[in-house]
């Protein structure tokens, strides 16, 4: 990923944050024909966060359908590491929105993003008991918002192992995670307060954008 310097983030809470709010992730991987990918939920352990020993940037844990077959290319290539890519909030940013374009005209559009990207080995999981525990931590993490969270042990338990059968797991060591957050950061204090009050008053939904426009770029946002 390219990554000029005034858009790294390299805090390793910002990125675990943007990942478990964005679980949605893009697997990819090498397969004989080229890059294979398919876009399944992670969950991430934090080393911080358990007792038992992990990498020290994390470990990703997923399922897939069994009938995929991107995780029998990742078994016969168990050396070769996978890219996962979590996209964060983003938007188009247009030249309207500058001061810049009001003082000299020497501006053209653009677009906002946070983005994390994870390079790993994969283990395939196909324990019974791992794939359980998967499925039970994945649904909590997403029910725990609700006022009657659903949880897997709702059920019939013949029919949640009948869907166990169906999936094959994936534990991901991270190697590397990098982030990239382009929030006009590059641009003069003036134009920031533009892109901020335009996504304000233009743009519904876009107030995560407009939170980092104001914190990264020193307007007093949080």
């Amino acid at each position: 990923m390219y990554e000029p310097p005034q858009f790294q983030e390299m805090r390793p809470d910002v990125l675990h944050g943007l990942i478990r709010a964005h679980p949605l992730g893009m697997l990819i991987s090498n397969g004989p024909d080229g890059p294979v990918a398919n876009a399944i939920p992670f969950l991430l352990d934090a080393p911080s966060e358990l007792s038992e020993s992990l990498p020290p940037n994390g470990r990703l844990r997923a399922h897939l359908a069994r009938a995929n077959p991107q995780w029998r290319l990742i078994a016969d290539n168990p050396a070769s590491p996978v890219l996962i890519v979590f996209q964060g909030t983003d938007a188009y940013v247009t030249p309207s929105w500058y001061e810049t374009k009001r003082e000299t005209g020497k501006v053209v559009p653009t677009w906002n993003y946070a983005i994390v990207q994870v390079r790993g080995t994969v283990k395939v999981m196909d324990d019974q008991d791992w794939l359980a525990r998967q499925i039970a931590d994945l649904t909590a993490s997403q029910e725990a918002v609700r006022e009657a969270p659903w949880a897997v042990t709702d059920a019939p338990a013949p029919f949640i192992q009948s869907q166990i059968k169906g999936i094959i797991g994936l534990e991901i060591e991270i190697g590397e995670i990098h982030g990239k957050w382009k929030v006009s950061q590059n641009r003069p204090v003036a134009d920031r307060v533009g892109v901020a009050q335009g996504l304000e008053s233009e743009v519904a939904d876009s107030s995560d954008m407009v939170r980092l426009v104001k914190s990264y770029g020193g307007l007093g946002g949080n």
